[in-house]
């Protein structure tokens, strides 16, 4: 996603080019030939004065009108008023040099500063800019309005007028304003704004669609299902525009920092100018050290860099459909060294899938057979048999048969003197039928006709396929993997086995599960950070009680997105590494701007201190290291390797 500089930006940036234009002509000029002795005289010093006052005012009038509105305010300890301390500061010492005849040095110095100082500010909204255009994106996804039928006509109102129930219209190329069910025309949605994911979903009559997505070639009626303020769109909305108030450790530290920091350097730079200067006499040399001082020790390299950081962190997660809603959660994920798993809608699909018929030569009989007593049931048992028929077979059912539903047993098919039992091991055993008990886990369906069993079909959750590679990837990192289910312990060893995990719990009520994970948080050490992932649907007590939680399949999901810390807006495993090499790489170099940044300010203030730099080297200190940080920033926002296309 390219970022274009604002109309605003493009005349900051056009001014700033003037500026420096302006002051390599005077700068030259005055090195060169020497604009006061060009002059000559007693007042010769007015020359370049002017000159680098006209540069002076024309690139820094905008932070001398900054500083005064906030000294008015009663803000006073900021960059702004750091800089106009300096820089003013380095002009009077000029002016002085000039009255008493000495080499007016100084001018260029203050206007260097004004000017490398809006350079790095220039850096600092590009950046932010750049950062922000991936959150933009979503902010994006908000309807302006909604087609509702009433009365038999299309009207044209705002979606938080639309009531539950009522039917809207969605043409070719309008956002989905509400939640709701398609009930009449197909067409394709484009989800990339909430999921990441750049294939259009086809839709058609009865599916579920989502508000913010984009309807791409055909007109849809749809039956509104939740107002807009409950809508997918208005909580993902109120979700990012609440991410940036909640802040990280660094970042609070950070602000404290500068609270206390800025005056104390404010008061060491006044010391500096006054107890040497008095004591040796050396007035002019010991205040332009002190300004020097003062122009290093402007925060802008921290305060800048360091919120940029994680908003450039959250705005990357957000182009892959991963949703963080804080940069502390960002902070705390990047640590996190256990994973704890819900299984069904997690590490599984959560619906129900035929993995086994046997025996293997009688297949297609024993389907059929199961299809034939399964038809017209809507149990998920059912619906699986049937699919899995039709997809391998695809022929039609005879329909003369009479079904009869034995509760918690299963289905009797009766035709002529023909009869089919479909059902668990219970049901062959009241009717007589001779059969081996299969130990498999999961779900097992007998098949018997006419008194004799003709096989036995095996249903079980399917394992998603990007399961396996999540565990291997996390383990890599050194973390430790748990899995928490309501499913007993066969079905819950196998996933186990299959997936990788290290340690499983099974036949969990939900209660029990939010046990369980008060039993890891006990006994976690004191670095250690637990994060928890569901589906969002039935897990939110135990998303809400875990360091960070994660919730699977967000989109729709209002519980998701109450409860979870960091929502993956599609079914998508490969989120979760990619999140956390997202909150690394941030961490990462949230240290290197904090660390580097400190590191030289504080060699450059101590030599501006004993006079060995001077205020040259005190703007590289400033703006040098803030630019610096800002480009290492910008580098949480790269590319990041997905295996999602």
């Amino acid at each position: 996603m390219k970022y274009g500089l604002s109309k605003k930006e493009k005349k900051i940036g056009l001014r700033i080019l003037i500026s420096l234009a302006a002051f390599i002509v005077v700068f030259t000029v005055d090195k060169c030939v020497g604009l006061a002795a060009a002059v000559g005289g007693k007042f010769g010093w007015l020359l370049p004065f002017f000159l680098y006052l006209a540069v002076y005012v024309a690139i820094g009038y905008d932070v001398l009108y900054r500083a005064a509105r906030n000294i008015a305010h009663g803000q006073v300890f900021d960059e702004n008023f750091l800089m106009c301390v300096a820089t003013l500061g380095a002009f009077a010492l000029a002016i002085f040099r000039g009255v008493t005849g000495q080499d007016t040095e100084g001018f260029d110095e203050a206007c260097a500063v004004l000017l490398f100082y809006q350079v790095g500010e220039f850096f600092q909204r590009y950046a932010t800019g750049k950062s922000r255009k991936s959150v933009s994106a979503l902010m994006d996804i908000r309807p302006d309005v909604a087609n509702v039928i009433r009365d038999g006509v299309v009207a044209e109102v705002a979606p938080e007028e639309v009531k539950i129930g009522e039917i809207i219209v969605v043409n070719p190329g309008e956002k989905v304003p509400l939640d709701g069910v398609v009930t009449e025309g197909s067409s394709s949605l484009d989800l990339k704004a909430l999921t990441g994911e750049s294939l259009p979903t086809s839709v058609r009559e009865g599916d579920r669609i989502v508000s913010g997505s984009v309807n791409l070639d055909g007109k849809i009626l749809v039956r509104v299902e939740k107002e807009f303020y409950d809508s997918t769109v208005s909580k993902i909305l109120e979700l990012v525009e609440n991410a940036a108030d909640k802040k990280s450790k660094a970042e609070n530290f950070i602000t404290k920092f500068a609270r206390y920091y800025t005056p104390t350097v404010v008061a060491c730079a006044l010391l500096l100018a006054v107890i040497p200067g008095a004591v040796t006499g050396d007035w002019a040399g010991w205040i332009y050290r002190a300004l020097s001082f003062l122009v290093v020790s402007c925060p802008c390299a921290l305060v800048i860099s360091i919120p940029l950081s994680f908003f450039a962190g959250i705005g990357a997660a957000s182009r892959y459909g991963v949703l963080i809603k804080g940069s502390n959660y960002i902070e705390k994920f990047a640590k996190a060294n256990i994973f704890v798993f819900d299984k069904t809608g997690t590490l599984t699909k959560g619906n129900f899938a035929v993995s086994d018929v046997s025996p293997a030569d009688r297949r297609e009989e024993i389907l059929r057979l199961a299809a034939i007593c399964e038809q017209g049931l809507s149990h998920p048992i059912a619906t699986s048999i049937l699919q899995r028929y039709k997809s391998e077979f695809g022929e039609d059912l005879p329909s003369d048969y009479s079904v009869k539903n034995e509760a918690g047993l299963g289905v009797i098919a009766a035709r002529n003197d023909e009869r089919l039992l479909c059902g668990n091991a219970s049901l062959m055993r009241k009717y007589g039928v001779e059969f081996e008990e299969c130990d498999d886990s999961g779900t097992v369906v007998y098949i018997a006709k006419d008194g004799e069993l003709t096989g036995h079909i095996l249903i079980e959750d399917e394992l998603k396929e990007d399961s396996p590679a999540l565990i291997s990837a996390l383990k890599a990192m050194g973390a430790k993997t748990v899995m928490l289910t309501g499913d007993n312990d066969a079905v819950a060893s196998k996933v186990a086995l299959k997936t990788g995990v290290g340690e499983y719990h099974a036949s969990l009520l939900p209660a029990d599960k939010v046990s369980k994970v008060e039993e890891i948080l006990s006994s976690k050490g004191k670095n250690d950070s637990l994060c928890f992932v569901g589906d969002g649907i039935n897990d939110a007590p135990v998303l809400m009680r875990s360091d960070i939680g994660i919730a699977m399949g967000g989109v729709g999901s209002d519980a998701a997105i109450e409860a979870a810390d960091i929502v993956l807006m599609r079914d998508d495993l490969d989120g979760i590494t990619l999140a956390k090499r997202i909150a690394r790489r941030t961490m990462n170099i949230v240290t290197e701007n904090i660390v580097f940044s400190l590191a030289v300010k504080v060699a450059i203030l101590i030599l501006s201190a004993l006079g060995i730099t001077n205020m040259w080297i005190a703007v590289f200190g400033d703006v040098g290291v803030a630019v610096l940080a800002i480009l290492n920033a910008m580098r949480v926002g790269l590319k990041y390797k997905t295996d999602k296309k």
